[in-house]
Parts: C-alpha cells; sequence; structure tokens
C-alpha cells in the first residue's frame, strides 16, 4: 500500500510539473501606435526604454502585418486566426452620429448599432482551446468585438475580465462621449473613475499574476494608449491624454499639433512603463523564463504617430496603416537579439500560442495563419507568401514582394523589396504583375464568399 501511495504521489508531482511547464503568456497589445513609435525601430526622440529591452532579449519583427487598418477588424483576426472577411467581424462596431455633434439618450444608445453588435458567437477565441491544457485567462483593457453580455469576454473564453468593450474613452472618466463604459467582469462600474487607464490595466494585470503565478496563464493587455481620447469636451476630444509626469518628458509644442505630438509620445513612453512594472514582476516572481511575451500594435498610427519609413496611416492601405511594430521574447525558444524580416501577420499569432501550449488547432476551423516559431528561430522557410485586405471599397495584395492596392479610383504597384515608403508606383510599367496580383486577390474574395457565412454584417 504504502508503494501504491508513492506511485500516486510521484504522479501527480510528475503532473504538476508537466503543468507548470507550459508556458504563461502574455499578449499585449496598443491602440494606434505608429511603426516607429519606439526607440529600437529607429525612433530618436521617444522614449520607450522597456520595450527596447523586450525587443533585445526576443526578436523585433519589421515585416509584420495585420489584417485591418482600424481596431475591430483586426482585433477580430487576432483572437481567432482568421480574416476579418471569414470571421464576420470586416467592419467597425461603431456610432458615426457622435462624429457630427449628437449625445445620445440612453435609450438611444442601447439600440445602437455600437451597443448591439458583436462579433458572431460560433468564432472561437485564443482561451477557449487553451483551457484544454489547463490555463487561466485575464482580458484586461479594450475589447471592441460587442457589448452585449452574451459578446463580453468572460461569456467567450475568458475566467476574468476589467476593461471597455467599445471603441474609445477618456482615459479619466472612462466614458465614451459621455457614456460610462468601464466593466468589471459583467458589470459596469464606475469605482476606478479618475485612474488613468494605463494605470488602471496595469494594475488588473498584476492582479492576474500575482493571483495565478502557480498555474499555465494567458493575460491579454490591450492598452487603449495612444488612442484618441473619446471626449464629450472640445479641449480633451481627440488628444491622446498622458500624465504631466511624462509630459515632462518631452519639450513643450509651440503649436497646437506640436502640443498633440507630445502627448502622443508621452501617453506611449507611460504604456512603455507600465509594461515593464510587468516584465519586472515576471522576474520578481521567478516567471521570467517560462514566459512568452507578444506586444504589436492593432494597426497603423494616426497623424500625430510616427510611421515611417512608410506610407500613410491608420485607415488606409499603404503600408503605414497596416504594418505594425511586433516584439516577441520566449526565453530558452528564441534567441536574444534577434531581427526578423520574413512576411508574417497577426493571424499567425492564434496557432503559434496553441502549439506553444500543446494543443491541436480545431479541425472544424479553416485558420488563416500558421505556427510561425519554428520561422522565428531560422529552423524552416516562412510560408507566407500572400495576404488580402478588403475594408469599405478600399482593397490590397501582397504577394511576395509586390503590393497592388485600389484606392477611390486610383490604383497602385510597389515594389517593397526596393520600394518601403511606396513612393514608385509601377502600376503602368508592370501590367503582367498587377493582373497577377489581382487575379489572387479575386480568388482569395471569392474563397471568402464561399466560407461559412459570420455575423453581424453578412446575409444569410
Amino acid at each position: 500500500m504504502k508503494y501504491l501511495y508513492f506511485l500516486l504521489g510521484a504522479l501527480f508531482l510528475s503532473m504538476g510539473a508537466f503543468a507548470q511547464s507550459k508556458p504563461n503568456i502574455i499578449l499585449i497589445i496598443s491602440d494606434d501606435q505608429g511603426y516607429n513609435d519606439i526607440g529600437v525601430y529607429g525612433n530618436k526622440v521617444i522614449k520607450t526604454p522597456h520595450l527596447d529591452q523586450l525587443a533585445n532579449d526576443g526578436v523585433r519583427l519589421t515585416n509584420f502585418y495585420v489584417t485591418g487598418s482600424g481596431c475591430t477588424p483586426s482585433r477580430g483576426s487576432l483572437l481567432t486566426g482568421r480574416y476579418p472577411q471569414r470571421n464576420g467581424t470586416f467592419e467597425l462596431f461603431r456610432n458615426n452620429m457622435v462624429d457630427y455633434g449628437h449625445n445620445y439618450t440612453d435609450y438611444e444608445y442601447s439600440v445602437s448599432p455600437e451597443r448591439i453588435l458583436g462579433t458572431d458567437l460560433r468564432e472561437v477565441y485564443i482561451p477557449t482551446p487553451l483551457k484544454e491544457a489547463g490555463y487561466v485567462s485575464g482580458y484586461f483593457g479594450k475589447w471592441d468585438l460587442g457589448q452585449l453580455k452574451r459578446y463580453l469576454p468572460l461569456q467567450r473564453g475568458f475566467d476574468e475580465f476589467y476593461g471597455f468593450a467599445n471603441t474609445g474613452i477618456d482615459y479619466y472618466k472612462h466614458e465614451r462621449y459621455g457614456v460610462p463604459s468601464m466593466l468589471d467582469g459583467n458589470t459596469p462600474t464606475t469605482e476606478d473613475k479618475g485612474t488613468y487607464t494605463t494605470d488602471l490595466f496595469e494594475n488588473k494585470a498584476r492582479d492576474f499574476i500575482e493571483k495565478h503565478s502557480g498555474k499555465p496563464f494567458f493575460l491579454y493587455l490591450a492598452f487603449n494608449a495612444p488612442h484618441g481620447a473619446s471626449s464629450l469636451d472640445p479641449d480633451v476630444r481627440g488628444l491622446v491624454q498622458a500624465p504631466e509626469e511624462f509630459q515632462a518628458l518631452y519639450p513643450k509644442g509651440k503649436t497646437k499639433a506640436e502640443e498633440r505630438k507630445r502627448s502622443h509620445m508621452a501617453a506611449v513612453s507611460k504604456m512603455d512603463d507600465a509594461i515593464g512594472n510587468l516584465l519586472q514582476l515576471l522576474k520578481d516572481k521567478g516567471l521570467e523564463e517560462n514566459t512568452i511575451v507578444i506586444f504589436l500594435s492593432d494597426n497603423g498610427g494616426t497623424g500625430v504617430a510616427d510611421n515611417s519609413p512608410l506610407r500613410g496611416r491608420k485607415a488606409q492601405f499603404f503600408e503605414g496603416g497596416i504594418r505594425v511594430p511586433c516584439i516577441i521574447k520566449w526565453p530558452g525558444t528564441i534567441d536574444a537579439g534577434l531581427v526578423n524580416n520574413d512576411f508574417l501577420s497577426s493571424m499567425e499569432i492564434f496557432p503559434t500560442l496553441l502549439s506553444a501550449a500543446g494543443v491541436a488547432l480545431p479541425d472544424s476551423i479553416v485558420y488563416d495563419g500558421f505556427d510561425m516559431i519554428d520561422i522565428l528561430k531560422g529552423k524552416v522557410k516562412n510560408e507566407r507568401d500572400e495576404m488580402f485586405w478588403e475594408f469599405r471599397g478600399e482593397q490590397a495584395a501582397r504577394v511576395d514582394h509586390w503590393k497592388w492596392m485600389k484606392r477611390d479610383s486610383s490604383e497602385y504597384l510597389f515594389d517593397l523589396s526596393k520600394d518601403i515608403s511606396e513612393t514608385n508606383n509601377l502600376v503602368e510599367s508592370q501590367p503582367d504583375v498587377v493582373k497577377m496580383v489581382k487575379g489572387k486577390f479575386a480568388n482569395w474574395q471569392k474563397s471568402m464568399a464561399e466560407a461559412e457565412p459570420r455575423g453581424p454584417f453578412k446575409d444569410f
């Protein structure tokens, strides 16, 4: 009998060790941060020492794309591993009347598109299959995939949630154009009103790590920085709010535009400081060596951001709208100090994280990405040689190094191997290439149209 107890004890200990061997996962996403809004990407002005160090400790991706030039479609793809046209979230869940100064009554807002739309409930998010491997999952920050209870994180696979579910808020009042927006789980809350959102989300993330450090965890930290504030106050509306302490890192601007730029950089530096605090917590708790950390922006930066050397900005399919900074650290698996120029995308993150956790992708779901770890390690050739975008009539495709785009009545073709800034339009001189890329785009459109339909925008 004693021998049996010994065996059972050894078995349980080995099971516990196996569970602990699974890497913790921290996925951090910023909001409207430009490609060059990080020091290590070449910016000599902005102060981001912790993101710079994260890149030095891992791999910096320079050729990394998101699926949308705006928040909602990009975030939907990140959590599903699928094109927006396949998962159904290819538009924003947003009320446009606020652009014309309309102040919604409680009832108007409760039945408005921004309030009632959400990603199709048949879509599977990252935390659901991670549960099979014993992970506990927490989401803190901007959600943007539906506000009704059935769409919120706790009903979509996450175990803990604190944040807001719409697209943008005042950093201190936690309101979107006067509408209180913060949620603690499924419950609206104003308890933390007045606390700067970056501090608030950092604190919630710290509490989550402290609480769950003894088992594998998946932490999704979605800062709203450096997105413009959605405020009724004309002096705040559209401004990137930032604490004075971090604004003081940069000289005061002589113009309103320079001041807006200063606030944008200050918000990024404040977010960088929060990330540094979380990375230090991992070290203090002995979790650093067994934690995957991924950082990226949800789309390109706005007019106050630095997207150089890329052309364009958020809401455009020029490179500045869809190529984003991405940094990945996984000690013992990815060598430190790497720079990777492979053509990769945010749709690779879902399969990569499941592979790291030892979980197979669901057989019944078509994924548009793949496990990229061996590519980052330089062991295998990159699988991606094409990617496609479509939003509000604008279209784009990248095939190998060729980038085709249709915007309004104009067509563009660029050779990204020679022209990352998209200055030399080759559409007239390379008709065969244009035909080839447009043919692939048409095939992609056809495959998306034939995919199993998803709401809320498709007619089925």
